[in-house]
């Protein structure tokens, strides 16, 4: 009987010849990796200057540095609190919206994998817009917590204008909303706690089965249920981390692998040992964004109003 269940129960043959980045990178380039998931999140947008949530430098740190007072540093992510008091909320965000990003070598290997016709969708937990400033296409980008380009009223859902948004977020204030009647307070279009995700997200689930390569990189995999797209893909499916510290979860699996380190060193090693030239149009992706930079509401100009 042990034979039997074990028959229906094979385990998943090893696809990478060797388990570490050259195994991977074979794999790559033998042609059988045709349908690539990138996972990514906070730390792929770091090396830009976007800060994440919980190192030194994130957003909970610019809260504690700027004697800005919640009951807990997730409260201003979170929806039922934004709703009594947003202010904590535009504080912290003011300081993000006026900076200037690039899209890094990560955002680029992203693209690259698609210009390469292998990139089956990239899945982002990323907000500021860097994976499609790279060019990735809007169709292959699944951005499961929203985006920072939109924004709504947290009462009757519609829309404000991007000049008015722009003026209030600089003016230090907290946009309003303009339907007769309404004034509810406005967020940009991203998932805060106490939202359901995107009906995207949830619609290309099912794709996931077609996955054999799955990178996750610049994710710790610890918020749900994004965490949870990594058990979707078939168990035979090399699931490889490239992030600055392990993740939880990943290594059960014959195919798992798990890099550690800096996330553009590690795209810029795997390149290289790629081999071909994958490293010469890297590097032209590169040069091709050097005068890129993102913005938030970079085509706005106030002085129109």
């Amino acid at each position: 009987m042990g034979q039997l269940f074990s028959w229906f129960k094979s385990p998943a043959k090893p696809r990478l010849a060797t388990k570490d980045l050259e195994g991977v990178t074979q794999y790559i380039a033998s042609g059988r990796c045709k349908n690539i998931v990138i996972m990514s999140g906070a730390g792929i947008s770091r090396a830009a200057g976007i800060p994440d949530f919980r190192s030194e430098g994130g957003l909970y740190d610019i809260m504690r540095k700027s004697n800005i007072s919640v009951p807990r540093p997730q409260d201003i992510f979170t929806l039922s609190y934004f709703k009594k008091n947003p202010n904590p909320f535009y504080q912290v965000v003011s300081q993000l919206y006026g900076g200037a990003y690039r899209p890094t070598l990560t955002h680029l290997f992203i693209r690259l994998l698609e210009k390469k016709r292998i990139l089956n969708a990239c899945w982002t937990q990323n907000v500021g817009d860097l994976e499609r400033l790279a060019g990735v296409s809007s169709w292959r980008l699944i951005q499961a917590h929203g985006s920072l380009d939109t924004q709504r009223c947290t009462t009757c859902n519609s829309k404000l204008d991007d000049r008015k948004m722009k003026q209030a977020v600089v003016s230090g204030e907290v946009p309003i909303c303009e339907k007769r009647g309404c004034k509810g307070f406005v967020k940009p279009d991203i998932v805060f706690f106490g939202e359901t995700l995107p009906l995207r997200f949830w619609l290309n689930l099912p794709f996931l089965k077609r996955v054999d390569l799955l990178i996750i990189v610049g994710t710790s995999l610890v918020v749900p249920p994004f965490a949870f797209i990594a058990d979707r893909v078939p168990t035979s499916c090399p699931r490889v981390v490239v992030n600055n510290k392990s993740v939880w979860g990943i290594g059960g699996r014959e195919n798992d692998l798990q890099c550690i380190g800096d996330c553009d060193e590690m795209v810029r090693w795997l390149v290289q040992l790629i081999g071909g030239y994958w490293k010469a149009q890297l590097d032209a992706l590169w040069k091709e964004t050097e005068d890129k930079v993102f913005r938030y509401k970079d085509n706005i100009v106030l002085e129109e109003l």
